[in-house]
């Protein structure tokens, strides 16, 4: 009898999964608040579900394994609204790999920067140099250069939801109307998290939102080591 309910036992991490994060998403789009983001309060449902069924992390991690493999295709889907806004990428690849540049050396130095001055160790500080680059990319690099790797994707982590977050708001302070800047913004300072917040805001948010996620992953992975090994 137990063994017949087992496939509905199965999926129902995905289900919970899913549920929340369409429960999330209705809230955000009737009330429209940014720390009712679906990421922030989808994630705190599952979380608050999980803890109070006492459901251990790693059987969830298990059971939602089609969710975290249905992520690499959707990564590569990126490449279509990217793909459309390839005319107005000719004319400024110089500009959008200047600013990428300048963006990445900021998140890892000031990362670095902070934790130093408040007295954190080495590992600590090669944790948190990545936390502006993709959680795939930031892991593998923080643990190549003595950080933890659960303690980078903690980092990735809270930067997306905070950047995610506060971008509304500081787009209005400093009056920036332009979904190509937005989308590169969110995606160079919040990487996946950023991406699925510019989803909001329009095709052209997400094309290029997309583009400065990869390219920070790729600056991030040679910054790191190369910054780290200047100290």
């Amino acid at each position: 009898m137990i063994d017949a309910y087992a496939p509905a036992v199965a999926l129902a991490p995905t289900l919970l999964t899913l549920t929340a994060y369409s429960l999330a998403l209705w809230v955000y789009q009737r009330i429209g608040w940014e720390l009712l983001l679906p990421i922030l309060t989808g994630t705190a449902l599952v979380a608050i579900t999980l803890l109070a069924m006492d459901v251990p992390y790693r059987m969830y991690k298990e059971s939602t394994a089609l969710l975290s493999w249905l992520a690499g295709p959707a990564t590569v889907a990126l490449a279509l609204p990217l793909y459309a806004q390839r005319q107005r990428l000719r004319g400024i690849w110089w500009p959008l790999l200047g600013a990428v540049l300048a963006g990445s050396v900021t998140a890892v130095v000031s990362a670095i920067g902070i934790a130093w001055l408040l007295g954190a160790q080495w590992e600590v500080m090669m944790s948190l140099a990545p936390k502006s680059a993709t959680m795939p990319v930031a892991m593998p690099v923080a643990e190549s250069m003595g950080g933890v790797a659960s303690l980078s994707a903690v980092a990735v982590a809270l930067t997306g939801i905070s950047a995610a977050v506060l971008s509304a708001g500081l787009f209005s302070l400093l009056r920036i109307k332009s979904d190509m800047v937005r989308g590169f913004a969110l995606g160079a300072a919040a990487h996946a998290i950023g991406t699925a917040r510019a989803v909001q805001l329009s095709e052209t948010a997400v094309a290029f939102a997309a583009l400065a996620m990869g390219l920070n992953a790729l600056m991030t992975s040679i910054l790191v080591p190369l910054i780290g090994g200047l100290l």
